[in-house]
């Protein structure tokens, strides 16, 4: 594992209506075609299990929103900030989204991920999720056009 190891340094904890406006930032900065505002408030307020991962100083360094349906969750996004990716901390998100998914009884976490965000499929694939189908035209993409969704299945 990489640098992540000290869940001491690490405060993760239920995401509430303050930090919306902070994780609406890092979502602008690390997504092309980000969630609004909007969707997260409206995912709190779904009563979704949302997460934010902060260092000791508070600095926001991730988040997660999961939606469980019957048996299975849907992670319907996971972010880590643009100057911390890479060192770990993306796994260290998907660890607690298992752990989540688990708490609450579910067979597996289904999720969907565009083609061309290479550095996240490595991740999800290094972790053992795996491709079960495609989502044509899902994604906004640029230029007016539409870009297709990778779903992806982790069993839990």
């Amino acid at each position: 594992m990489s640098a992540v190891r000290d869940d001491d340094h690490l405060f993760y904890a239920p995401m509430v209506a303050a930090d919306i406006d902070e994780v609406f930032a890092l979502e602008k900065q690390v997504y092309p075609h980000p969630w609004t505002r909007g969707n997260f408030a409206d995912s709190l307020g779904s009563g979704y299990n949302a997460w934010v991962l902060r260092d000791r100083d508070g600095a926001l360094l991730g988040y997660y929103l999961l939606m469980a349906v019957v048996d299975e969750a849907h992670l319907l996004n996971v972010a880590v900030a643009a100057g911390r990716q890479g060192e770990g901390l993306g796994r260290y998100l998907l660890d607690k989204v298992a752990a989540c998914a688990r708490g609450l009884s579910m067979d597996s976490i289904l999720l969907e991920v565009r083609p061309s965000n290479l550095r996240a499929l490595a991740v999800y694939e290094k972790y053992g999720y795996a491709e079960i189908g495609r989502r044509r035209g899902y994604y906004p993409a640029h230029d007016g056009k539409r870009e297709d969704a990778i779903v992806m299945r982790f069993v839990l």
